[in-house]
């Protein structure tokens, strides 16, 4: 049975496709199992926004395959980690939690880096190009110390 983790973000076409793929990379993938999903419905079935594909693929990933879809309630059942990019995305899976064991699943990713700190990742949506790849390197950094983690706990 594989370890589970979730990766959630407002639309689920930048910031959570760039954390699912990054993630993935560093994860062997016969004990873990990566995905991605927003909060918002505005994205379901579409492929990540075109500049987190080209900042996954300067840096040696392939995002091309991933679909958009919504969080649910049944994503609390199916998932061991549920890691969120915002305070805001936090809040919306909260609220959808139904017991503290759901609630405990929940964190914010770039916890890994900065404990404690509740420091968002910036949404690159309406940013400068180079805001892809700011966002690329926050979740770089926090993906090595989360797959570590998960590595050490899950042998």
């Amino acid at each position: 049975m594989s370890v589970k983790i979730l990766m959630v973000c407002l639309g689920n076409i930048c910031r959570s496709p760039l954390a699912e793929g990054i993630l993935a990379s560093k994860l062997p993938n016969d004990k873990f199992f990566v995905d991605s999903a927003g909060t918002g419905s505005w994205h379901v079935g579409h492929s990540p926004d075109r500049r987190s594909i080209a900042t996954a693929k300067k840096n040696g990933l392939d995002i091309t395959n991933q679909k958009g879809r919504q969080f649910s309630r049944s994503d609390f059942d199916s998932f061991d980690y549920i890691f969120v990019m915002d305070s805001s995305n936090l809040r919306d899976v909260i609220h959808l939690a139904q017991n503290d064991t759901q609630k405990e699943k929940v964190q914010l990713v770039l916890d890994a880096i900065f404990p404690n700190e509740n420091v968002d990742v910036p949404d690159p949506y309406y940013g400068t190009a180079n805001g892809f790849d700011m966002v690329y390197q926050m979740l770089d950094d926090a993906c090595e110390v989360i797959a570590q983690r998960l590595i050490a706990k899950h042998r």
